[in-house]
């Protein structure tokens, strides 16, 4: 085709969202039904209801009204016609002159035209609407004039709009909409905005969300007054496009004379998709595109949408990273390094200000300079880079001087300061002030900087280039969407807080995927007040009502928010089988169980759609999700596969057809893709995603992960009938690795009245005969589920037994004890090999029970207690703090791997220090001694936001309840970053989504436990973005495991003997 589960915390009800649902967060001027002082403006006596604008006015104005009156098509059947004013006009035109094709000496080719809509000739009494900008459109101009509209909220402001309903605006015109913009963007927001609210969706296009159909539109009679944006320039750019977006580009549009077809026609698409999200500013794609040059039309093309163009963090000089080795290095002049080659550099930033300088107006500069091909500069002292950069930008801005002759202080610029630019910053690079800072994230969502000191008064401000998508270490994730939106407006807000509200640009890799984040992202940019924080809730309802309805809003919310905590944990690209155990807390079955739950509820809204909504769906809601459930059943079936093999069982065959089967219905998934809407989006999802062997980089091909095949012809030498147990890879009878050689007894891990209701054993088979089997209990009061069966070659299946303790009969005693359940089989040796001992599973049983005086708190289990972070007893406040202190901590809820995170708060309190700070209290109950208790913080894989001078740190604290505080431990868990590096142990705190999980990780402390009893944990977030995700406390039972052991037993809100334990909330 070419082109011409769990209730997830909401903060609302739908109901409450009718305002919200046609444009997010906007005041409400839209109603589809009659009342009082209402404005109907279609449906009603007037046949062909007109849009006017100003024959003076600004080309993407216009363009913007055309598509408004499309729109109002789209909706009632019935499009409305848009005039100038003057009978016979001519369609606008914006007039350009195009770049020849001399790509190092500045020339232009004759005058050509954009040409706006049609325009139909005036007709006062059907003109409905009417909108224009202040200063640029006569109508408007005369309106204020006469008083009859007030624009005093929005004069002067940036992007700023009223809509209002006027009297007798015009000769002839009885009543109109007027919607009046502080500048040409600002009208256009407000055109939009009544696109979005009569039921056009931003992503009607690029999404396929239908439009919403209604042949009566009212205009409520209070008008609204939209002020300025929260960050001054919001956008996004497209990055790391292949294959996905590449291969859809050469699929629909010809290729340049450079490369993909990445024409004006492609870009007209995504212009009007930035300004229907009510963003404004764009880097164009990099990968093996040059925007200025593969189409000449582009660059004039984004000015008269009134796009304000800039180019990436690698791209200076308003020039396409590719240019330079097109058309310089590849033509003899010479390298990219520019202290061997400045003079030619300074040419090449020439030639940039120059095809700028036309559309200088909505045109904002990056400055500086890196190393070929997005790496850093490689070969010189860091003085010397230093130095030399401090020079270079001063010769960039003198050439932004002296061709667009203005002060380079009037000109929009930034440095984004990514990568190794900002270790530059430590060594003194000084930056002029009216150039903003821009700070990067860590590519993973962690903000490394945020404007501190004299860097908050700097007259250019400061902005964030944050990351939805990513090439490079630890590895690349740019299939589909894996964003935590509760972690981007957690982000996000401390940035803004801060003061980052200068920009704020997000690499969006290939656009498609990442619809809801990118949504999400320049709303809260649009309007952060409204989406703060603890908003992701509310505007995921609306977001949902505006694209599928209010019938259904309620669930798809509830599947996104689990979707996002369930793809967040680890991106799809980094789920390889070692990840989650398949033989410790269920971990593998009960991720698949959520999976498979999420995967089942998305279905079934699919299910209940109309068959336009379908596509949409499919696309933002159920692909990602069955995506996602597949990519965990090949690597969590992988694991179990080679678990069973180590065991010997004929199951792992089974389980190879499994992950084949899954892997299969992977590549039917893009299949759908390709197929969807007649072939719409073919090539869209080539993205790899299987098959990285600890290479960053993407595969060439899926490829599934290794396995292990047992052979079936002849029967294991231990025998035909074997043993395995939860917590153990070992199995009996016969040696392995994981038990003593020939050691026929396996030990399951403990039950109390405080821990999991059950244990399990499997029995199996792992030879050529079917066999019957039986076990039994030494101890009347420990029971199985089952007692006998039979496994072989013709019974297709393993048993697996749970085992539980009748605690009612029960001694009722303190003890500890084992159960021993023995095993015979009815094949003989055939079964059992005499070999070796016949096998026997032990059961440690702990007869034990917590005082009738601990009322609340978590008892410990199994020799550990897992805290979910939220879940704290109070918020201890020590005698050191200040009494008026507004200091608190403040619960994310959603957020993080399992439940949720807790921080300290508001989030521009300086750094603490357990003497100042108030402290998380949680109360546990200990029944072990030791001296090696160790307590480990998950904490979110934060950065040192307010620099390495001031890295961040928590503290904690472990006694005996009622006791004298024990002496605070505190802990630096973020180190310095060197260099260009992340600091030490990054990549796993990244890949792992938690600080705390890898064995270098600086977030445990050691206690010494001197008795039974009960205990108070207290632990210190000294600064805000210290997450606390989980605690773990360790008594030298804890296994290994990726989300840690499930929570513990917490009473007042458990049920004794009957407490389900998972990994995680669920």
């Amino acid at each position: 085709m070419r082109f011409t589960a769990r209730k997830y915390q909401l903060l609302a009800a739908v109901a409450g969202f009718a305002p919200l649902a046609a444009a997010l967060g906007q005041k409400q001027i839209i109603s589809f039904a009659d009342a009082p002082d209402t404005f109907q403006i279609a449906g009603g006596s007037i046949s062909q209801p007109q849009i006017l604008v100003s024959s003076n006015e600004y080309w993407g104005v216009v363009r913007a009204a055309g598509d408004l009156a499309k729109d109002f098509g789209r909706v009632t059947g019935n499009n409305f016609t848009l005039s100038n004013g003057e009978v016979g006009a001519e369609p606008a035109a914006y007039e350009y002159k195009p770049i020849t094709r001399n790509y190092t000496h500045y020339a232009v080719a004759e005058t050509q035209f954009f040409y706006g809509p049609e325009y139909t000739d005036p007709s006062a009494e059907n003109t409905v609407i009417i909108a224009g900008t202040l200063g640029n459109s006569e109508i408007i101009d005369n309106l204020v004039g006469a008083g009859k509209l007030n624009v005093a909220d929005i004069e002067g402001k940036w992007e700023s709009f009223v809509t209002q309903i006027v009297q007798e605006p015009t000769a002839g015109c009885p009543k109109a909409v007027v919607i009046a913009g502080s500048d040409p963007r600002g009208t256009i927001f407000g055109l939009y905005d009544i696109s979005e609210q009569i039921g056009v969706s931003p992503w009607y296009w690029w999404a396929d969300v239908p439009v919403k159909q209604s042949k009566e539109i009212y205009v409520l009679p209070d008008g609204k007054v939209q002020g300025s944006p929260s960050v001054k320039y919001r956008g996004f750019f497209i990055n790391d496009e292949q294959p996905g977006l590449s291969g859809w580009v050469q699929w629909n549009y010809p290729d340049t004379p450079y490369g993909d077809g990445y024409n004006a026609d492609f870009y007209s698409n995504v212009f009007e998709l930035l300004l229907r999200l009510r963003a404004n500013y764009l880097w164009p794609a990099l990968w093996g595109t040059m925007f200025e040059i593969d189409d000449p039309a582009s660059q004039p093309l984004a000015d008269a949408w009134e796009i304000v163009l800039g180019s990436s963090h690698t791209e200076p000089m308003m020039r396409a990273q590719n240019e330079f080795g097109t058309f310089y290095t590849n033509e003899g002049l010479g390298p990219w390094a520019y202290n061997l080659n400045n003079k030619t550099i300074d040419e090449y930033f020439v030639y940039g200000a120059q095809r700028a300088k036309p559309y200088a107006r909505n045109s904002l500069w990056t400055m500086g300079m890196r190393g070929t091909g997005d790496t850093a500069i490689e070969g010189l002292g860091v003085e010397f880079i230093v130095e030399m950069l401090e020079t270079l930008v001063g010769n960039q801005r003198a050439i932004i001087e002296d061709v667009l002759e203005v002060k380079a202080t009037e000109v929009p610029q930034l440095w984004c300061l990514y990568k190794e630019v900002m270790s530059y910053i430590l060594e003194g690079l000084t930056i002029p002030e009216d150039i903003t800072l821009l700070w990067a994230d860590d590519n993973w969502g962690n903000v490394r900087r945020v404007p501190v000191g004299n860097e908050t008064s700097r007259s250019g401000g400061a902005g964030i280039y944050y990351h939805f998508d990513y090439v490079g270490d630890t590895r690349n994730y740019k299939w589909v969407n894996t964003i935590q939106l509760e972690k981007t407006a957690e982000q996000m807000q401390l940035a803004y807080d801060y003061g980052a509200d200068r920009i704020w640009i997000v690499n969006i890799g290939d656009l498609k995927p990442l619809e809801i984040p990118l949504s999400h992202f320049l709303d809260i940019a649009y309007d952060i007040r409204q989406w703060d924080v603890d908003g992701v809730g509310n505007w995921t309802l609306a977001w949902a009502t505006r694209e599928f309805g209010p019938e259904h809003a309620t669930s798809v919310t509830e599947i996104m928010t689990r979707f996002g905590m369930f793809a967040a944990r680890r991106k799809f690209e980094l789920v390889e089988p070692y990840v989650y155990s398949v033989v410790n807390y269920n971990e593998g079955d009960a991720i698949l169980g959520q999976w498979q739950g999420l995967a089942d509820d998305a279905q079934a809204v699919y299910d209940q759609l109309d068959d336009t909504h379908k596509p949409a769906f499919f696309e933002m809601v159920l692909h990602p999700i069955l995506g996602g459930q597949i990519v965990h059943q090949v690597h969590i079936g992988a694991a179990k596969n080679m678990v069973y093999a180590n065991q010997h069982r004929n199951s792992a065959n089974d389980l190879i057809a499994q992950v084949l089967d899954r892997f299969n219905a992977d590549g039917n998934l893009t299949a759908t893709w390709d197929s969807l809407l007649d072939g719409k989006w073919k090539h869209m999802l080539d993205q790899t995603h299987f098959g990285y062997d600890g290479y960053w980089q993407q595969p060439m091909r899926n490829v599934l992960p290794a396995m292990a095949y047992v052979q079936t012809a002849v029967s294991a030498v231990s025998g035909s009938v074997g043993i395995a147990i939860e917590g153990s890879n070992a199995s009996i009878p016969g040696d392995d690795k994981y038990h003593a050689n020939s050691g026929n007894t396996l030990v399951l891990p403990p039950l109390d009245l405080y821990g999991p209701v059950t244990r399990w054993f499997d029995v199996f088979s792992r030879g050529t005969r079917n066999c019957d089997w039986s076990a039994e209990t030494d101890l009347p009061w420990v029971k199985l589920t089952r007692y006998n069966g039979t496994v072989g070659p013709d019974n297709g299946t393993d048993s697996r037994v749970f085992v539980s303790v009748d605690w009612a009969d029960a001694p009722q005693i303190v003890n500890d004890t084992v159960a021993n359940i023995n095993f015979s089989t009815g094949c003989g040796r055939e079964g059992f090999s005499n070999w070796f001992g016949q096998p026997i599973v032990q059961l440690p049983i702990n007869l034990r029970s917590i005082p009738s005086n601990f009322t609340a708190g978590f008892v410990e289990s199994d020799k550990h207690v897992a805290i979910e972070g939220p879940n704290y007893q109070r918020i201890y406040t020590p005698a050191g703090a200040a009494d008026n202190s507004e200091i608190t901590y403040h619960t994310l809820k959603n957020y993080g791997r399992t439940s949720g995170g807790v921080t300290l708060w508001p989030q521009t309190t300086p750094p603490q220090t357990p003497d100042s700070s108030p402290a998380l209290e949680y109360d546990v109950y200990l029944f072990t001694n030791t001296s090696k208790a160790k307590v480990t913080l998950y904490l979110s894989p934060t950065q040192n936001y307010l620099s390495d001078e001031t890295p961040l740190q928590f503290a904690a604290s472990l006694f005996p309840a009622g006791a004298e505080q024990a002496e605070p431990q505190v802990v630096q868990f973020v180190l310095e970053s060197v260099g260009p590096d992340m600091p030490a142990g990054w990549a796993r705190a990244v890949g792992d989504a938690v600080w705390g999980l890898a064995p270098d990780h600086k977030t445990t402390t050691t206690w010494n436990v001197t008795r039974e009893g009960a205990y108070t944990l207290r632990v210190w977030g000294l600064a805000p973005s210290v997450i606390v995700q989980k605690i773990i406390l360790d008594l030298g039972g804890v296994r290994p495991s990726y989300l840690g052991p499930p929570e513990n037993f917490l009473v007042g809100r458990d049920e004794v003997g009957a407490y389900n334990q998972t990994s995680f909330s669920g």
